[in-house]
């Protein structure tokens, strides 16, 4: 198959990266409520997670403050020198955690980052929910001063509105700054970022979208259609709707029709799902699916090694459309 494995800016920034990051929640070690939503994840496992994405072809990386309280940061960073790679040869995005806090905690903390990610810097810095004590105002105008101070190389928000992110763009642009990205949940089972304005928003601005979950925690494969006996073993994923029976028959003919295209294309369920997701939009989102074991990983990257037909994007997209 040929490699379509092209660079994207994300939104107006200079920043490059491949269509696929990887996503690395997973590596939260258990440390805090965060981290409880995954195993503990061995160190081997964790530098053979980065280094075979970055054998892939993956260049870049989100993690977060959240992540088990800078466990994922700093078992990212270990994993990237255990790879031999050097400071500015991969892209690191990380995220602020506004809970009961207020924008003048953006400075506060951006030591510890750059701490537990040394000797990487941050080239994307998002703030990691609108749910803070401050405005978008003040924290893109806190985030604005880390990069001028050179901690920092570009700003995005996470799981913003269209308005947030407008409002967050419109003070960034007021000083020369890019908004470069929001971190949304989206995938072809949650089109939500469709009908509320989001994507919309970010294709007016130039924004580009970073879609996290974009497998719907495994339900696009299919598996847990196929085998419910595996629902129960999924953790807190289980009470969520959507893993419900009915939410499993709503999702069914979307899961088949991804099957029929992994057929055809000789890929797998969560390579057409990733697929779809970088390219239907044109260039606007790129996709952070995280990866627990290596055959994950190689599906991540796999995932940009072909490309769907208009036509198939199209049929998918029709079948999915409740889901907006």
């Amino acid at each position: 198959m040929e490699s379509i494995n092209n660079l994207r800016s994300l939104g107006r920034t200079q920043l490059k990266v491949t269509p696929i990051g990887l996503g690395c929640w997973q590596f939260s070690k258990q440390k805090n409520m965060a981290g409880k939503f995954w195993p503990t994840l061995e160190d081997d496992l964790i530098d053979k997670v980065v280094s075979l994405s970055l054998e892939g072809g993956i260049n870049w990386f989100d993690t977060a403050e959240v992540y088990g309280n800078g466990a994922s940061e700093k078992a990212l960073s270990k994993a990237l020198q255990a790879a031999g790679k050097k400071p500015g040869e991969i892209i690191i995005a990380t995220k602020w955690w506004p809970m009961f806090r207020f924008a003048s905690n953006i400075p506060k903390t951006i030591d510890e980052r750059s701490k537990f990610l040394s000797p990487y810097p941050i080239d994307l810095y998002q703030v990691h929910q609108p749910w803070g004590f401050s405005s978008e105002v003040s924290e893109m105008k806190a985030m604005a001063e880390l990069l001028n101070r050179k901690l920092i190389k570009n700003i995005g928000v996470s799981n913003f509105s269209a308005q947030q992110m407008k409002k967050s763009w419109e003070t960034l642009d007021n000083i020369g700054i890019p908004l470069a990205t929001n971190q949304v949940s989206y995938n072809l089972l949650n089109r939500k970022i469709e009908s509320n304005g989001v994507m919309e928003m970010a294709k007016k601005l130039g924004i580009s979208i970073i879609a996290y979950s974009p497998l719907a925690q495994g339900l696009v494969t299919g598996k847990f259609h196929d085998n419910p006996e595996l629902l129960k073993n999924i953790g807190l994923r289980k009470y969520s709707s959507q893993f419900k029976p009915n939410g499993l028959e709503k999702s069914r003919p979307v899961v088949m029709l991804i099957k029929e295209l992994a057929s055809k294309y000789n890929v797998t369920p969560s390579q057409i799902a990733l697929n779809w997701l970088i390219n239907y939009h044109g260039e606007t989102v790129v996709a952070i699916p995280g990866a627990t074991k290596e055959n994950h990983v190689k599906e991540n990257a796999g995932a940009m090694s072909f490309r769907l037909s208009d036509e198939d994007m199209i049929r998918l997209e029709k079948e999915s459309a409740v889901f907006k």
